[in-house]
């Protein structure tokens, strides 16, 4: 169950997707093709969004009681995601406590993006004090949805190149957080893949062409490419049907190893992702630790969950009086370099001693 501090919103389609497992940070296994269907979002949104809230003993005391609204795209569940365990967790250690001086009003438009602008229209209506925003896309919506409301995103954009922000030292608007755009990581990730496997020569790259920020991304990919003299296949998925019909005509290619770049649609599939990989036995590489953590080969990214927790702190001088217009917008402090040896020796590959000595962490 949710605590009784939070008020759960998810955005559901009329005919639910199947799924295992699914939370807004683990991998749903969608199968329906009208997840994505248009549709009128406001009468979607009236007629079949479920509400469930629970009273609060804490309305009832004195002294104000923070509302905060957490709004993302992938679907949310009751069970956390480690990146919402970490931004909860970060509460905790600033001295906040659902039910007694915060509540947090959650919106999850389940994938399907037209309903992000109007969720984030019902958290501005609901005068929450300040909006979390995890993903480029809900940063987005947030933005167009209000001027005035403080809003801390986490998205691996550029915040400047977006019009977020005016600039990442002093953003000038209601708009600060944090990016997981680092220059140069893409490129460093293929150079990875080719010391962990010499002979690669042709590799397939997964990103979602839809979203502006991970074009920075691919073109690096691309750079590095040249660079190592490997041959680069594209492929595009922006959505769920995108990303399962992928698969098996990669699979038809045969490439001799993966890079997946990250993004909020792609993120969610690192468990299949890695399952495909491993079953075909195909080396694959990707931003996040997550990955290596489900099965995947290697990972060279910031930490996720790490800006989560560290967000929650932007969202603690917020509430207490600072304006996001002078907050600036961070960047990640450290990147991680995780081996998955297991998922190494069931591919057949010998890492070389050198790489695994520059790796943060190996998984045996």
């Amino acid at each position: 169950m949710l605590s009784s501090g939070s008020h759960w919103r998810p955005a559901r389609s009329p005919q639910p997707a199947k799924s295992v497992g699914c939370t807004e940070g683990t991998t749903p296994r969608l199968l329906l093709p009208s997840l994505h269907r248009r549709m009128d979002r406001r009468a979607f949104i009236l007629g079949s969004v479920a509400v469930l809230a629970v009273p609060l003993a804490a309305e009832a005391q004195a002294g104000k009681v923070a509302r905060i609204g957490y709004l993302l795209l992938p679907p949310l569940a009751e069970k956390p995601s480690a990146e919402r365990q970490a931004f909860l967790q970060g509460l905790r250690e600033l001295g906040y406590d659902e039910g007694r001086n915060v509540i947090i009003e959650y919106r999850s438009a389940a994938w399907n993006r037209e309903l992000l602008l109007d969720l984030a229209a019902e958290l501005v209506e609901g005068k929450v004090d300040v909006i979390l925003a995890a993903g480029p896309q809900a940063t987005m919506a947030a933005r167009e949805a209000t001027k005035t409301i403080p809003i801390v995103m986490i998205a691996g954009i550029d915040p400047v190149e977006s019009g977020l922000v005016a600039s990442l030292a002093r953003p000038g608007a209601n708009v600060t957080g944090f990016t997981r755009q680092l220059p140069g990581l893409a490129g460093k990730r293929l150079q990875l893949l080719r010391e962990a496997v010499p002979r690669v020569s042709r590799v397939s790259v997964i990103w979602n062409p839809g979203n502006p920020a991970t074009a920075t991304d691919w073109k690096e990919t691309q750079a590095a490419a040249r660079t190592l003299g490997i041959k680069l296949e594209s492929v595009g998925v922006r959505g769920a049907e995108d990303f399962l019909a992928a698969l098996p005509g990669m699979l038809q290619r045969r490439p001799a190893a993966v890079v997946m770049i990250d993004d909020t649609v792609t993120v969610v599939y690192r468990e299949i992702l890695a399952e495909f990989a491993l079953k075909n036995r195909i080396p694959t590489i990707t931003a996040w630790r997550e990955f290596t953590e489900v099965g995947g080969l290697m990972s060279y990214g910031p930490r996720t969950s790490d800006l989560f927790r560290r967000a929650a702190g932007q969202v603690d001088k917020i509430l207490k009086g600072a304006k996001p217009a002078e907050l600036p917008v961070e960047q990640p402090t450290t990147v991680e370099f995780v081996i998955n040896l297991t998922t190494a020796k069931a591919l057949g590959l010998t890492i070389p001693p050198s790489l695994l000595l520059r790796a943060d962490q190996v998984i045996e």
